[in-house]
């Protein structure tokens, strides 16, 4: 089992910046894939971009060249640097862990971006 606690979300300006980050416990060394997803008022989940264990990472075309995934086996930690951030980028972002087995999400933080 895993436990993903998310911070880092917030309001900023359009153009602006944010990190989110996603602490896992007891370890991130279990977790396969880590991902982010969004959901907007309204519309479905979706992934924004994923890390496999192996270092390899996807992004939606959204996000392409504006947002980072990134993972500190140190700090047991998984983060999304967004860049150049979009009105359309307000959602709340949940953090999701796939092991072998099962997924666990986070309880998911609220990012606004807005003038």
């Amino acid at each position: 089992q895993v436990q993903l606690v998310e911070s880092g979300g917030g309001l900023v300006q359009p153009g602006g910046s944010l990190r989110l980050s996603c602490a896992a416990s007891p370890s991130i060394f279990r977790i396969k894939t880590a991902g982010w997803y969004r959901q907007a008022p309204g519309k479905q989940r979706e992934l924004v971009a994923a890390i496999r264990s192996g270092g390899t990472t996807n992004y939606a075309d959204s996000v392409k060249g504006r947002f980072t995934i990134y993972r500190d086996n140190a700090k047991n930690t998984v983060y999304l640097q967004m860049n150049s951030l979009k009105p359309e980028d307000t959602a709340v972002y949940y953090c999701n862990a796939m092991l072998v087995l099962n997924d666990y999400w986070g309880q998911g933080t609220q990012v606004t971006v807005s003038s």
